[in-house]
């Protein structure tokens, strides 16, 4: 067997549906790597190891009797800890949510991609309740970045990000409420995907901001995404706002290339002072030659108005608990969602008024381009040891800024791929976000592939130090 940390999840596939590779062979071997780095990177909550060998031990036994097992075979994953696994307590990274029941039932997205062939490892890490973009916890313990673990993972899907970049598995799913995909993408060094508002299912998950929450996966290749969104996608009745329309023929539509597509780069509020991201960002519109810049009016306005329902919003989903058991939340956590439950209802009503406003002009910016570049995070992964790190070469609190790129977009729930780019300041990867009209994840998977064919992105396994023999 080839060395299976390094491979994709289709290259596994192809593996296992070939028989150079068994689905138990597979599972064994993500259990191996896990069991080496998980302890000093804090990715996973729970291991569904005898689930895994069992659900390995079945898609063997189907493959045998020359059964199609799907795409995905034999292909181990995990998901945030707030998608529901049946037998399991969702936590949602929270101490509150040890109290509850555990599930009766997988969620859609558990379901959709084992019906692909894929195999569950368990539940992974994230900020408490998801509103968190460093990937701290206070009640589990903070995950760390396997490029460096004395670095943040980005979050609130920061096990996610650490579970796929230290190849644990090859593919895992994370929730992006204001960035929480694209975030750990770009620190971790990840493809991310973000689909359309209402593409891919959140039946089955715990809710964060009902209006923002997409559902979504990170992988260590571009054609690992387009498989993970085929099996995922499609209109759950569980999901009142999952929309039921064509489609998106992911897989099918890679390597067109993007010779016919008008890419321009992010201009205005979107363009980066000199530093990581401009550097990552001029790379990627060098090897796309791109001729073309765009702007998307009202983005700062966005951003603001993103927070405040995330704030108004977050804070209704947690009244309950708040009135009753204010201090089983964290710290920053609790104050978060006082002061959104502070919030005068006018300002919230100003704000999705504004939204309207902005979902408006950008669709009218995409009438004249078929995606928009621009940075994912404003920097790499910063240190866990410091509160600052360097902005426009001036030092400034960084949690303030993590999602200065990525929350107008969530605002209005455009499919974004992130893509990273490697040996950024000092060897860490920084992300770069593909922007895609609504509806039209095909053409950022496209450029992403293309990106990733000419060697611009790419997303190699972290090698830890000092890994266990």
């Amino acid at each position: 067997m080839n060395d299976w940390t390094q491979l994709s999840a289709a290259e596994i596939a192809k593996d296992v549906r070939a028989g150079r590779m068994t689905a138990r062979q597979s599972v064994e071997a993500s259990l191996d790597r896990i069991r080496k780095t998980d302890a000093d990177l804090i990715a996973f909550t729970t291991l569904t190891e005898a689930r895994a060998l069992q659900t390995a031990d079945r898609v063997d036994a189907r493959i045998a009797k020359g059964d199609d097992v799907g795409p995905l075979a034999g292909v181990p994953f995990a998901v945030k800890d707030l998608v529901d696994i049946a037998g399991v307590i969702t936590r949602a990274g929270s101490a509150i949510n040890m109290d509850n029941a555990p599930a009766d039932a997988d969620a859609p997205v558990i379901t959709r991609l084992e019906a692909a062939g894929a195999i569950l490892m368990g539940a992974l890490n994230m900020g408490e309740y998801a509103y968190d973009f460093t990937g701290e916890n206070d009640h589990v313990g903070s995950t760390r970045n396997p490029h460096d673990t004395e670095r943040r993972p980005g979050g609130s899907s920061g096990g996610s990000g650490a579970a796929t970049a230290a190849g644990m598995v090859p593919l895992t799913i994370g929730s992006d409420t204001n960035g929480s995909i694209r975030v750990p993408s770009s620190w971790c060094g990840l493809f991310g995907l973000k689909a359309t508002y209402g593409r891919v299912p959140r039946s089955g998950t715990f809710p964060f901001v009902d209006s923002l929450d997409h559902i979504g996966p990170m992988a260590r290749s571009a054609s690992d995404l387009a498989l993970a969104l085929e099996a995922m996608q499609g209109v759950d009745a569980g999901d009142p706002v999952c929309v039921d329309r064509p489609a998106c023929p992911a897989v099918s539509t890679l390597d067109k290339g993007v010779a016919d597509l008008r890419i321009a780069r992010g201009s205005g509020y979107f363009a980066p002072p000199d530093g990581p991201a401009k550097d990552a960002l001029d790379r990627v519109c060098a090897a796309l030659d791109v001729k073309l810049d765009a702007d998307l009016p009202g983005a700062a306005a966005a951003r603001a108005s993103a927070a405040l329902i995330t704030a108004v919003e977050g804070a209704a989903t947690h009244t309950e608990a708040l009135q009753t058991r204010p201090e089983d939340f964290g710290r920053p956590m609790r104050d978060r969602l006082v002061a959104g439950a502070l919030v005068p209802g006018i300002a919230y009503v100003r704000a999705q008024r504004l939204r309207r406003q902005f979902a408006e002009d950008a669709a009218e910016v995409f009438r004249h381009v078929d995606a928009i570049l621009t940075p994912a995070t404003p920097f790499p992964a910063p240190r866990v040891d410091s509160d600052t790190v360097m902005i426009d070469g001036q030092e400034q609190p960084y949690r303030a800024h993590i999602g200065i790129y990525t929350q107008p977009i969530s605002f209005i729930g455009l499919p974004v791929v992130c893509v990273p780019v490697q040996n950024i300041a000092g060897h860490l990867p920084i992300g770069v976000q593909i922007i895609a009209p609504a509806w039209r994840e095909d053409i950022a998977l496209r450029i992403a592939y293309a990106l990733e064919q000419s060697g611009t992105c790419a997303a190699p396994v972290a090698l830890l130090k000092e890994l266990p023999a």
